[in-house]
């Protein structure tokens, strides 16, 4: 009876074994996936790595010291941080000191530690360790509060939940994992890269993947090796998930007349080299692979060598491509970038991230190190300038203070005593009873006064950085810098293209093409043979068919390689190559540009200026209607996204009218509408960055506004047209240099007859000129036919123009060979035939 009723008087919950084991394994994987499996996205370290670079970093493990036996740092890290089997920890360490699994190894280790024949290490007993030179940089200034710890499992102990990282050690030195539904395989790459890339997302958040992945080319494997193709590198950048193929690096050496062989000298990321060798001998023998004689591993200290013999007149190209077909010489890596990252409440959870997600987070982790370091040492500091604003005060009543402490019976009393004559605080009081006697001495007051003044400039930089989030970019950009002068090096892994793969642009002929864009912004490409030369005051052939009331109003010569940088009215600076504008006939009018350009609603394309290549000592130099002038350092708009940058910054109703690319050191020349011009120097105007909005040019009439620009004086004339048609060449000499922000002096006289000017160019002997008129009419001339006259003159007539229509812009055309059509006069027809 008794024992039935101890059974009754049990407690007895009744549960659902199917709601239980959902309940427990969903705990047992978020424990494997958050715990153990996978990488944090800011330190790129998973749980157990973690705890062994934080363990050997407390037991004093470091690059300076001598190297200390494994099992001690399995021991401390079992019994502190990761109860878990000492096996896992050992394996996690030596990996960490293997110079072919990890791209910048943690761990410095002394003895066998396996190899990549596959060859097992030694036991922890024997081997022996320390931390790298490049770990440090991952705990640096880890106590100074720059990351939360947390309790260990047992709470005894506190261990970081992340590491400072002050590198980007996610990428850098990858990882892989597999947790409970879920896996990682993320590869390494190189610190240089990797940084550069970094920085350059610091110093333009907006810039494009394309832009990106020029500086982060490519994974770097510390096995070296060759990629095999891009286009599994970009989908592995652009949405975490790629499939990239890497070979060994193999060459091909005669040894007679009719026989060589092949040498293996680098191998796949995590490619196992007996196994590889294994593999290659069971294909000779089962016959898959034939005409190999012999095989042998000849590798030593001096580095990987896999000799394969082959039999006399065998293909070695052949054999190798069947190498590469069966064996793991050629290997795919399947990224798969899943990490730990912060969700909207702070939390951690796994998920794939990108290339430029994976930086991003980087880069706001250093942000959150950098604030919590500053915050650190400006407390330190204000508590240190406390103490001597303190001490300072004692030092100056010197006898007081003593006659106080000596009169006083105890410690407590005296401290008390000082609080109240001189109202020290309950710390100052304690470092002025505690201050030994020697630093009563003048030497020792002026180490005071010394060290208070540092102290007073450090709690004002500290000040300055909190408040200033771009004084904390840039003390992330300079650490960065600083760990890739140290431990930065070459690239191992080459990337080569895949045959299967064609660039588009290889497939473009490399020519001389003309641009145009019409006022309702219809662009077309076409070669610049279309056109021939024609004598002053013909009639011109027709460019293109335009629709009713439009016009061209840009016209230019590039290359189909090269790139075009679109500023519209509203500051913004747009890019493309030349072959991405659809190739047109003469009277075809093109494509809409709102169908190649994100431009805006009342957007409009105001001028064009094609660049080669983007290089430093260039500036981009710009001129606004209302007279305004701004130099910015071609550079900075090298990572223009597909919507668009802003160029620079307008004023109220102001507009961008031209561009002009040059040195910095050219003579600028204005010219507006009513005539007026100035000269001046472009070094009167400094660098302002990209979204600056400038400085005064020339001084304007409330009625007047600027209609050219230009920067290339020398061996050149100015050539100013009317809307009208009438036109002259000035030359340069008449237009002397002045200081910017000036009225300047007169260029044209302006008339009823001539009209106002519609556009200026700096022209040469050899040049020719083209005009378009706003019916879609275009005349090209040779400028030696245009007259020189004075500044104050009208000029002559270039261009007969009809009724109602006027000339909308010129545009300049160097060193063309077309030979000249004599008949001047003749019509659109005969020009056509």
């Amino acid at each position: 009876m008794s024992d039935t009723k101890d059974i009754n008087e049990q407690r007895i919950i009744p549960v659902n074994i199917e709601s239980e084991m959902k309940k427990s394994f969903i705990d047992y994987a978020m424990s494997v996936i958050v715990d153990r499996a996978l990488p944090d996205v800011r330190d790129g370290l998973k749980p157990v790595h973690r705890r062994i670079l934080y363990a050997m970093y407390g037991l004093g493990f470091t690059p300076d010291k001598t190297y200390r036996k494994c099992a001690t740092t399995v021991g401390e890290v079992l019994g502190k941080y990761h109860p878990h089997g000492d096996a896992a920890v050992y394996d996690s360490l030596v990996r960490m000191a293997q110079n072919f699994s990890l791209r910048y190894m943690q761990i410095d280790g002394h003895g066998n530690f396996g190899s990549i024949d596959g060859d097992p290490p030694a036991a922890m007993r024997y081997t022996e360790a320390k931390l790298s030179k490049i770990s440090m940089e991952m705990l640096r200034d880890i106590h100074k509060d720059t990351v939360d710890f947390k309790p260990n499992f047992d709470d005894h102990h506190v261990e970081p939940v992340v590491l400072p990282s002050r590198f980007p050690n996610l990428l850098v030195n990858g990882g892989s994992g597999i947790a409970v539904g879920m896996a990682t395989n993320i590869p390494p790459h190189n610190l240089v890269e990797v940084i550069d890339g970094v920085i350059k997302v610091i110093d333009n958040p907006e810039m494009s993947f394309d832009d990106l992945i020029k500086v982060i080319k490519g994974p770097d494997f510390p096995t070296a090796g060759t990629i095999v193709g891009k286009q599994g590198i970009r989908s592995a950048y652009a949405t975490g998930r790629g499939k990239i193929i890497v070979r060994a690096v193999t060459s091909i050496e005669q040894m007679s007349a009719n026989k060589q062989r092949i040498v293996v000298t680098e191998l796949p990321y995590q490619v196992n080299k007996a196994r590889l060798i294994e593999r290659i001998a069971e294909l000779v023998k089962d016959k898959r692979i034939e005409n190999i004689s012999d095989l042998r591993d000849e590798s030593d200290k001096d580095g990987m060598r896999i000799v394969i013999e082959l039999k006399k007149d065998a293909n070695a190209n052949i054999v190798l491509n069947q190498l590469y077909k069966n064996t793991q010489m050629q290997d795919a890596f399947n990224v798969n970038m899943v990490a730990l990252v912060p969700n909207n409440e702070k939390k951690f959870e796994p998920r794939v991230v990108n290339l430029r997600q994976a930086i991003d987070y980087y880069i706001e982790h250093q942000k959150d190190v950098i604030v919590r370091r500053t915050k650190f040492d400006l407390d330190k500091a204000e508590a240190r300038a406390h103490i001597l604003e303190g001490l300072k005060i004692a030092i100056d009543n010197l006898n007081e203070v003593i006659n106080i402490i000596r009169s006083s019976k105890n410690e407590t009393l005296a401290k008390e005593a000082l609080i109240e004559r001189f109202e020290f605080s309950e710390k100052q009081a304690q470092a002025i009873v505690d201050m030994r006697l020697g630093r009563l001495t003048a030497l020792e007051r002026e180490k005071i006064d010394n060290e208070y003044n540092e102290l007073l400039e450090k709690i004002k930089y500290y000040r300055d950085v909190l408040a200033n989030e771009f004084m904390v970019l840039n003390i992330i950009k300079e650490e960065l810098e600083e760990v890739k002068q140290k431990y930065g090096d070459e690239r191992r892994t080459k990337i080569i293209p895949d045959e299967n793969e064609i660039d588009i642009e290889d497939l473009i002929e490399v020519e001389e093409n003309v641009v145009t864009l019409t006022h309702f912004g219809y662009v077309k490409r076409l070669p610049t043979n279309t056109y021939k030369s024609q004598k002053r005051g013909g009639k011109g052939i027709m460019g293109l068919s335009t629709r009713e009331e439009d016009f061209v109003e840009h016209l230019f010569v590039t290359s189909t390689h090269d790139y075009i940088l679109f500023f519209t009215n509203k500051g913004k600076v747009y890019r493309l190559k030349t072959y991405e504008i659809p190739e047109a006939g003469r009277q075809a009018k093109g494509m809409a540009i709102v169908n190649l350009l994100q431009l805006d609603q009342d957007e409009k394309v105001t001028t064009v200026i094609p660049i080669a290549e983007y290089k430093e000592g260039l500036y981009l130099f710009m001129a606004t209607k209302h007279g305004i002038v701004k130099k910015t350092d071609l550079m900075e708009y090298d990572n223009i996204r597909k919507g668009g940058l802003t160029a620079v910054s307008l004023r109220e109703n102001d507009e961008l009218i031209d561009v002009r690319l040059t040195d910095g050191t050219k003579d600028i020349l204005l010219v507006t509408r009513k005539g007026m011009s100035i000269r001046f120097n472009e070094e009167d105007v400094r660098p302002l960055g990209r979204v600056s909005q400038g400085v005064r040019g020339i001084k304007l009439d409330d009625d007047d506004e600027v209609v050219g620009m230009s920067a290339d004086i020398e061996n050149t004339s100015m050539l100013v047209v009317t809307e009208k048609g009438f036109g002259k060449r000035t030359e340069l000499d008449e237009y002397k240099v002045q200081i910017r922000g000036g009225k300047g002096i007169l260029t044209y006289r302006v008339t009823e007859k001539t009209g106002k000017l519609a556009g200026m160019k700096l022209v040469s002997e050899d040049d020719d000129v083209m005009m378009i008129s706003s019916d879609g009419t275009i005349i090209r001339i040779k400028a030696k036919d245009i007259s020189i006259l004075g500044r104050a003159t009208q000029g002559v007539t270039l261009m007969r123009m009809d009724e109602g229509v006027s000339v909308v812009s010129i545009a300049r055309i160097v060193n063309e060979d077309d030979e000249e059509d004599e008949g001047q006069n003749d019509d659109i027809e005969n020009n056509e035939e």
